[in-house]
């Protein structure tokens, strides 16, 4: 007895490509699980199976439905990973792999109120309350936070560095 729907080898159902209906049930699915960037859903459908011409639209309307909103996600994505102890920059790059990208990134990493306490925080939970007392230890504190994704002038702000390194032009 043959079935109308083959398996695939992940076991998975195959999908129609050009079933929109189908295609909107499975990215409200995954919208209800979590916020998602409309480029993240767009290759999340296509990696499903389903037609690019069936996802241009269906992206468009959920935009429209106030379903998905990059702003929101892009916003929301910056207070979340800021809280966690990361800084611009590996936000800034995580954005990028979701599919964020130019101005709206930008607006939203410079609308961020309070990227200096978070990498106190940060380096607070990491190294201690005390500031670090030899250079050693502060080198040591400032891998650790540009691993974390902050710039190298937030940095030296924090742990007190030299901030006349950050001067963009030279002295006349």
């Amino acid at each position: 007895m043959a079935t109308s729907k083959r398996r695939s080898v992940l076991g998975r159902k195959e999908v129609d490509p050009l079933d929109a209906r189908a295609a909107r049930t499975t990215a409200l699915d995954a919208l209800a699980r979590r916020a998602h960037s409309c480029g993240d859903l767009r290759r999340k459908l296509l990696e499903k199976g389903y037609d690019a011409e069936v996802v241009a639209p269906l992206l468009d309307a959920l935009r429209g439905e106030k379903l998905l909103d990059d702003r929101r996600f892009t916003e929301n994505f910056v207070n979340y990973h800021a809280a966690r102890g990361q800084g611009p920059l590996r936000v800034r790059a995580d954005l990028r792999r979701h599919g964020v990208e130019g101005i709206l990134a930008e607006e939203c990493l410079d609308a961020f109120p309070d990227w200096i306490s978070h990498l106190r925080r940060a380096r607070q939970k990491k190294f201690g309350a005390a500031p670090p007392s030899n250079y050693p230890d502060r080198q040591r504190e400032a891998r650790f936070l540009g691993y974390r994704g902050f710039t190298s002038a937030q940095i030296r702000t924090a742990l007190g560095f030299d901030t006349d390194l950050d001067a963009d032009i030279e002295p006349t």
